[in-house]
């Protein structure tokens, strides 16, 4: 019986993947207008987006020890085993929901082998261990060996991102009214990256045309084999700078395996439109 591989809906995959890579899912709770949806299931990500360009705050909360118990229980029902990779647990209580999950079902299912990851990752960062973990299943892979390579993965995986608006930042708490006033004003760029799953602020760029250019450069100063590896890029309803950027790493470093997303709307309510992410793995990865 192939590993069953389940995530959460952070992880900015499309449908198509968890269709082609038989990926369950369980969704982050997105808060709009007093209702709340479904990530991914009941709302889309475009739909936060404009919500936002007109002054919107959409409000998440974390996958509910109740919905991963669902989704666990059908496997655990037929004894199959099952690898849950979760977004970081520094950004989101997902993580300690399926943890809970699992404690609640091993008592009920002692004999049923459940692994359950903190990728300390986000966005396609976290997409893409979870798509190799997938694959890793498909090819018939043991339970213990995909998550030595996930958990491998997921310690070297970069993340290096530019937000459009640093108001949606300090909505956030993650910057103060004055950075965000002052950074706005001088249009001033931010960048920052994941580090031990934390959102850290990395450089400030004066004007756009010079974040792409900067991106490539840390790219080549911390990536590992970039030809040859899968890289990441999402975006916040920008597919033309999404696209652009790929170009300029296909040119640099003759990159022929780049995925392109949206970035969804449980990472995108606190990121907003005009969002960059780049994901790669370092140079420390062997």
């Amino acid at each position: 019986m192939t590993v069953q591989i389940i995530t959460d809906s952070a992880c900015d995959l499309s449908e198509n993947y968890y269709h082609d890579y038989n990926i369950e899912m369980a969704s982050l709770t997105v808060q709009l207008d007093n209702k709340n949806y479904e990530d991914v299931k009941t709302i889309s990500a475009k739909t936060i987006y404009d919500a936002m360009r007109e002054g919107k705050a959409p409000k998440t909360s974390q996958v509910s020890p109740q919905a991963f118990k669902e989704v666990f229980e059908k496997f655990a029902k037929k004894n199959q085993p099952c690898l849950c990779l979760s977004l970081s647990s520094e950004l989101s209580g997902t993580y300690q929901s399926a943890k809970l999950a699992e404690q609640e079902l091993l008592e009920e299912y002692p004999d049923w082998n459940l692994k359950v990851i903190d990728t300390k990752c986000a966005s396609l960062g976290f997409g893409l261990v979870v798509l190799r973990a997938a694959q890793l299943a498909q090819e018939g892979a043991t339970i213990d060996e995909i998550a030595e390579v996930s958990t491998y993965q997921s310690e070297h995986m970069e993340h290096i991102f530019t937000v459009d608006d640093l108001e949606y930042l300090y909505r956030g708490g993650r910057v103060s009214k004055t950075a965000a006033f002052v950074g706005t004003l001088l249009k001033i760029k931010p960048l920052l990256h994941v580090d031990g799953g934390k959102l850290i602020p990395l450089e400030k760029i004066r004007g756009s045309k010079k974040v792409l250019k900067r991106m490539i450069e840390l790219m080549e100063e911390r990536g590992h084999d970039l030809a040859n590896q899968p890289i990441g890029i999402s975006h916040g309803d920008d597919l033309e700078t999404a696209t652009q950027l790929a170009e300029m790493i296909k040119d640099r470093f003759n990159t022929e395996d780049i995925h392109i997303q949206m970035v969804g709307s449980s990472i995108g309510s606190h990121a907003g439109p005009g969002t960059i992410s780049l994901f790669f793995l370092n140079s420390s990865y062997k």
